[in-house]
């Protein structure tokens, strides 16, 4: 009710200021009288009921013209300060009022309300804008989460395959051993066999949790590395003797010239990339082939190479490879010794938190694979040793 009666109101107030605006008018052209035709005063009082019409609705502009036509029939006709409106003229100025008040009132309102439908129209598509937009966006997170499924899946299943087969490995040699400790069924050649088994196994363990948490620690860049100048030859002799169990039945080349500068970097990580390349150069090459491991100085840095003679890499994959738990088709997770396909995740980290780069080439010569890492001979940093932020000591980071 009390909005009915502020309707009414604002509509009166509206009828109040059109009729009032054609009285000033009229009162500001009185005093001009003898100099103002008829014609003049009409058509500007004309545009008033116009201005009424489209600014307050038709209603407004009738009242305006009702206005207009009195004023300047008593003011501005003669005889003066009467009303007459017996001759045709008046009647089609009376006519001429009320038609443009209520024309240009329908054109008003028809404009008006145009408005308001172009801004709902407005406000409606922007809401659908937002709909469509926060449907995108729930079928954007319900993607990513199925990929994500997806992955976890993926990764248990690889994660429970790589750990559950050297469990079982360990239960069964253990199992046997205890069982033989009461019934002295094994020599002792057997007794060694089910150990090395149980050793070997149990670093594989140890292999793969050291591979998840290094693949962490890369990715919170929680290395803990020093760099500071480092020996070319240390670093790959560490890599080769660590890696002599692996390349036991392999051919081993090292070349490194003497004139080698030593690399700015963090020796016990970059020695540990190294391992990982030799490691897999070992695990896809067959027995007997051969192993080059080489340094190649420049101006600016040192280039670590190691090739062999394995199966290769399609160089479709040459990218992938540095991805988090990838392995082509030849890395089957069921080979032997496969792992997690993090090893070379966690070499690319490694190197490029120390401003260098890796990457996989053609071999030379008789070589298939070529694995390029890149280091830089000096970094700006200030001084001659940095830590990184998240560590004060050196650490060795896991393969």
């Amino acid at each position: 009710m009390a909005l009915v009666r502020l309707d009414k109101w604002s509509r009166g107030l509206r009828n109040v200021i059109a009729a009032g605006t054609v009285l000033v008018v009229t009162l500001a052209f009185l005093p001009l009288r003898e100099f103002l035709t008829p014609t003049e005063v009409a058509l500007t009082l004309l545009l008033v009921v116009l201005f009424a019409s489209t600014l307050f609705g038709s209603t407004s502009g009738l009242v305006a013209s009702v206005a207009a036509i009195a004023c300047f029939n008593f003011f501005f006709l003669p005889p003066f300060h009467t009303f007459n409106i017996s001759g045709p003229e008046n009647w089609i100025a009376f006519g001429t009022f009320v038609i443009t008040a209520l024309i240009s009132g329908q054109l008003s309102g028809y404009a008006r309300r145009q408005a308001e439908e172009s801004e709902a129209r407005k406000v409606e598509i922007e809401r659908l804008y937002q709909e469509l937009r926060g449907a995108f966006e729930q079928a954007s997170e319900a993607e990513a989460l199925r990929k994500s499924e997806k992955l976890k899946s993926a990764l248990l299943d690889a994660v429970t395959h790589d750990l559950r087969t050297p469990l079982t490995s360990i239960k069964a040699s253990v199992t046997t051993l205890i069982e033989d400790s009461r019934e002295k069924l094994l020599d002792g050649e057997s007794r060694q066999e089910f150990l090395d088994i149980i050793e070997e196994e149990t670093d594989r363990l140890n292999e793969f949790i050291e591979g998840m948490v290094g693949i962490a620690k890369v990715e919170a860049d929680a290395m803990g590395l020093r760099l500071r100048p480092a020996s070319v030859e240390e670093i790959i002799g560490n890599a080769v003797e660590r890696a002599k169990r692996a390349v036991s039945r392999r051919t081993v080349r090292v070349e490194i010239p003497p004139e080698i500068t030593d690399v700015y970097a963090d020796a016990a990580s970059i020695s540990e990339v190294v391992f990982t390349l030799i490691d897999n150069a070992a695990k896809y090459s067959k027995d007997g082939t051969t192993i080059a491991i080489s340094a190649i100085p420049s101006a600016d840095e040192v280039l670590l190479i190691v090739q062999d003679q394995g199966c290769g890499i399609d160089p479709a994959m040459r990218e992938r490879v540095f991805d988090k738990f990838f392995r082509t088709k030849e890395q089957d997770i069921h080979r032997t010794g496969s792992g997690l396909g993090l090893g070379l995740a966690i070499a690319k980290g490694i190197v490029e938190s120390q401003g260098g780069s890796i990457r996989i080439e053609d071999g030379d010569g008789a070589f298939v694979t070529k694995f390029v890492v890149r280091l830089p001979l000096s970094v700006d940093v200030g001084g001659n040793d940095r830590t990184t932020p998240s560590a004060k000591t050196a650490a060795t980071p896991p393969s």
